[in-house]
Parts: structure tokens; C-alpha cells; sequence
């Protein structure tokens, strides 16, 4: 692994936040921006202007999480700045300049994805969100606004919104900002065209007319504005009123030179092949089927434990191992606790704590779809891809079962009501959905046999592996396919990957993140924006960028 200094750790608690200050009242939560300018993830950089970088982003990733399960009481969610006149100046713009270009677009991605875990909990979880914008919101601080449920301007003739990274920068403004601007406010395409060119943006009553925000509201009344507002939308919430939270326990990882050890997740790495192996294991004792001894387990409970460690897992990896290029994704264990644990799953899914856990799994799932690595699902005997870890099977780029009844445990694996959309993608799209094209009569027949154990060959029959392989070829045919994939070119793979996975229906985050592949990927490398005299590079320098005009 890379030297641990450099490495990033998404765990955090509020005791160690250093930019947001959290506080609560009643059923509402309000989570003000107060950056710390000296306080970077990495040096060479102040953030000013509440800018933020990546360690910004892991703590309001982390408040968010905090909210949805020690705080069952909340039900808006204000987000607001504690500095004077500025609400958010969006992503450091020293920062992206001394960075890397993996480290941008990796960087790009997270925050896209936390933004998505707002209106995620807007619409799953009864948790409405509030952006009061009491100062000057540019770039990232308007992306940051515009996954809010509503976005409230102060009008005191100086607040404005805007994305003015075109202009001052030369690259998009970020992916998440420019498709919400059209998919989510609908702003008319010239508005929109006009506004994503001023770098001063726009405020007061011309932004709510062009739908950039939702109110304008002079500063004397700003404050019980909002106050009034969230309390409004709580009212809409089925968020629980007396529940007791459950406590966020700090995820429990081993780190060594080539493995990541949890409790429910194994990681090992194979540098020489550039292949890492993810193990996913069921719970290891019997799991509780009532809802007292759930909410008791709490964090330890086998659903959230095992999805909070593989989302840690997850983005260790991609952050941290950039050249492990292909995942290996397999699991081990009882497949029958595994169904058990998705039967209550089922049972209790209006309990918000049930409802929440289940929100974490569709959320690491689909941070799983979105990664640009290879994804291998090896299922053998003694596996358990049952339910909800059948969908780590479905995610894979290809499948390959181990076909050996003379063994005591044959590969199995089981479908159960989960896979038919409890854990869509960005898509809004189940697995399986997406795996036949929602073509009815092979989902159908997938439906037919839920709960039944399947074997190779009714597996392959359905569809829902790639290859059934007998032991005499399982072990040449992996290695010839691992061996054909990491010898491939690592973005043409991205862009193939990317294609596949999301093929036929789109939505506003296929857009968000197609984008970033695609487009932000590719402007991040053009000189204009971040050669020796693009714009990216010169900010702040007094210096004038200077273009190839050509069209490309």
C-alpha cells in the first residue's frame, strides 16, 4: 500500500470535525459550514471562502450519517454557513490545481455521491432538506444547495448563486451542478446558459424567477424564515416521534500491507496481478427476529455492520489503491442467516431503524455500480449469494459459478423479494431489472423461484451468472479471464464499464455520473484547464489562461 501518510480514511466522528458544527432542536438538525482554512487534508492549500476539500466533504458525509441513525427525532435538516456574507465558495480551487487527476475526479465523485445521499433521504427516509443560503453560494456551494429539498436566498442585495467555473476556471461546473440546474429546477436552457457564464451569478428576486432558488427573504426576516419553513416541511415527515437513536460505534478495521480486515469483510490485494479480493461473510450466529433485539444490536447489527464496513472497504480502495484495477467480490458463510437477517429486513421495513439500515445498503450498493474498477463475482461452494449479497453478484461486469455437486456444500445461490427493488440503482433501476432489460418474462421467471436454492445450471439457465464452469476448468478459465482483464487498458475499461452497467434508462444521477466519466473526466486533462497555462492551473495568479481554440 501507499505510505500511510498519504492515505485517506473516510472515518470520523463529530468530536473530530474541524469545519461543521452540528446541533439539534428538536426535529430539526442544522448543520452550519464554519471552515477551518488551516486545516486541508493535505498541504499546500488554505481553505478560504468556506472552500472545501475532501476532508470537508468526509465530515458532512459522516453528519448526514449521524442524523439518519443516532437522531430518529430529526426531521429537517437546515444547511447553512456560520461565516459572514458566505454560505460556501464550492470546492478549493489551490486545492484541484495541486491535485492530481485521479485525485479530482475521485474527489468529484464522493461529493456527487453525498449530495445523492441527501435526496436519497429525502425520498426514502422522510428526512427534508433546507439549504438557507445567507451569503455567497458559488460552484460546489451551490451543488451542495441545489440536492437540498429547497433552497432559501437572503436578499440582501450582495447573495448571490452561481457557477462560475466555465468563466473563471475552464472546466464544468461540477457534473452534479449543471444536471440539476436542468433535471431537478428545470431552469430554462438560456437562463441556464447565461447563468452558467457570469461569474457573479445571480440573486434576489431574478433567481427565484428563474427557479435557482425557491425564496428570496430580506435578512431581517431571514432567520424565522427558515425557522418557520423547516418546521412546515418537518410536518410532512413520517420520521418516528420518541424513538431512541442508535450510536454510530467507530467501524473496526485492521490495516496491513496488502489487506483490509473487518469483522464481516476481508480485503486482500495481489499486487503483482493488480487484483483485489473482496469476501463479504454472513453473520455469524443467529440473527434476532424481533424488533427490540434489533434496535438493542444496534450498529452491531449483522445488515448495518456489513454494509458500513463494505461502503469503508469500498472507498478505501478507490481512494487509496488506484492502480487495483479489478475487484474479485466474494462471499462466505450460512446463506440461511443471510435470508433470515433479509426476512426481517422485510418484516420491519416501516421500523425507521430497519428502514434506515436498508437506505445504507442501497446507498453502498450503488457506490459499488458506480466504481470505475472491473467486478468479478466468483460464486463457489461454501459461498452464500443469497438476497441481498446475491446483488453483489448482480453488479459484476461478469459471474462465474464453480459447477461440482460432488462437493458437501455446492455453489448455490437464492433470489429472494430484495432483488426485485429494494436496492435500486442510480438508475431507479433493480439489478435485475437492469440485467434483462426489464424484459418481463425473464424476471418473471427469476420470480418464480424465489427462496429456492439454485444450482449452476439453473442459474445459468435464468441467466443470473455468466458461466457455469465444472472444477476440471475452474481454475484455468478464471486465471485466463483474470489475466485477459488486467491486461486491458484502464480507461478504456472505465468507459466500457460505465456504458454497460448503465444501458437504456436514465436518470438524473445516470446523467451526474455519466458526465463525470465522460466529460469532467475528460476536460480535467485538457490544457485548457489544467496544463501549465490553463485557466484551472492560473487562478489567482494574475496571470490570463491561454486557450487552444480549437473545437474538439
Amino acid at each position: 500500500m501507499t505510505q500511510a501518510a498519504s492515505r485517506v480514511d473516510f472515518r470520523t466522528d463529530p468530536s473530530q470535525y474541524k469545519h461543521w458544527d452540528l446541533s439539534f432542536d428538536g426535529e430539526v438538525a442544522t448543520l452550519a459550514m464554519d471552515v477551518n482554512e488551516d486545516a486541508g487534508l493535505r498541504p499546500g492549500y488554505k481553505l478560504k471562502l468556506n472552500s472545501y476539500d475532501l476532508g470537508v466533504d468526509i465530515e458532512l458525509h459522516d453528519a448526514l450519517q449521524r442524523i439518519r441513525f443516532e437522531h430518529p427525532e430529526v426531521r429537517t435538516v437546515v444547511l447553512t454557513s456560520n461565516k459572514d456574507r458566505i454560505f460556501c465558495s464550492g470546492a478549493n480551487i489551490f486545492m484541484l490545481g495541486l491535485s492530481s487527476h485521479a485525485w479530482k475526479v475521485n474527489f468529484c465523485k464522493f461529493t456527487n455521491e453525498t449530495r445523492n445521499g441527501i435526496e436519497d433521504s429525502s425520498r426514502h427516509s422522510g428526512l427534508k432538506f433546507i439549504a438557507a443560503v445567507n451569503g455567497a453560494c458559488a460552484g460546489g456551494g451551490y451543488e451542495v444547495a441545489l440536492a437540498c429539498d429547497e433552497i432559501l436566498l437572503i436578499d440582501d442585495r450582495s447573495s448571490a448563486v452561481s457557477l462560475p467555473e466555465v468563466p473563471l476556471l475552464g472546466v464544468l461546473p461540477g457534473t452534479g451542478g449543471l444536471t440539476r440546474v436542468t433535471d431537478k429546477r428545470k431552469v430554462r436552457h438560456d437562463r441556464a446558459d447565461i447563468f452558467c457564464t457570469l461569474v457573479e451569478g445571480v440573486r434576489g428576486e431574478r433567481a427565484k424567477e428563474w427557479r435557482l432558488v425557491d425564496d428570496v427573504i430580506k435578512p431581517n426576516l431571514f432567520a424565522e424564515g427558515v425557522k418557520k419553513r423547516a418546521a412546515e416541511l418537518a410536518a410532512t415527515s413520517n420520521r418516528p416521534v420518541g424513538a431512541k437513536g442508535v450510536a454510530l460505534t467507530p467501524v473496526q478495521r485492521e490495516d496491513s500491507a496488502d489487506a483490509l480486515t473487518y469483522k464481516f469483510v476481508q480485503v486482500t490485494i495481489d499486487r503483482n496481478q493488480r487484483i483485489a479480493t473482496l469476501v463479504v461473510k454472513a453473520p455469524d450466529a443467529d440473527v434476532p427476529t424481533d424488533i427490540a433485539a434489533i434496535e438493542a444490536q444496534g450498529a452491531a447489527w449483522w445488515p448495518l455492520q456489513m454494509a458500513r464496513e463494505l461502503d469503508d472497504a469500498i472507498l478505501q480502495l478507490r481512494s487509496n489503491e488506484l492502480d487495483i484495477g479489478t475487484w474479485v467480490l466474494k462471499t462466505e458463510g450460512d446463506a440461511g442467516r443471510v435470508l433470515a437477517a433479509d426476512a426481517t429486513l422485510q418484516k420491519f421495513a416501516d421500523n425507521w431503524f430497519v428502514r434506515e439500515t436498508t437506505g445504507m445498503l442501497r446507498r453502498t450498493l450503488a457506490r459499488l455500480d458506480v466504481t470505475s474498477r472491473s467486478l468479478f463475482a466468483l460464486i463457489e461452494p461454501g459461498s452464500c449469494f443469497a438476497g441481498t449479497l446475491l446483488e453483489l453478484a448482480l453488479a459484476a461486469d461478469r459471474t462465474y459459478m464453480l459447477d461440482d455437486p460432488e462437493t458437501d456444500t455446492p455453489a448455490q445461490i437464492v433470489a429472494n423479494e430484495l432483488n426485485f427493488g429494494t436496492y435500486p440503482m442510480v438508475s431507479a433501476q433493480s439489478r435485475l431489472e437492469r440485467r434483462f432489460y426489464e424484459e418481463a418474462p425473464a424476471l418473471d421467471a427469476v420470480r418464480a423461484v424465489i427462496g429456492q436454492t439454485l444450482s449452476p445450471a439453473e442459474a445459468e439457465k435464468l441467466g443470473l451468472i455468466t458461466f457455469a464452469l465444472d472444477d476440471l476448468d475452474w481454475a484455468d478459465e478464471i486465471r485466463i479471464a483474470l489475466e485477459e482483464r488486467v491486461a486491458l487498458s484502464p480507461d478504456s475499461l472505465t468507459g466500457l464499464e460505465a456504458n454497460l452497467r448503465f444501458g437504456v434508462k436514465e436518470t438524473m444521477e445516470t446523467r451526474v455520473f455519466g458526465r463525470l466519466s465522460a466529460w469532467q473526466n475528460w476536460i480535467f486533462y485538457r490544457p485548457n484547464a489544467s496544463g501549465e497555462k490553463g485557466a484551472l492551473k492560473l487562478y489567482g495568479k494574475g496571470e490570463k489562461p491561454s486557450f487552444d481554440w480549437n473545437r474538439v
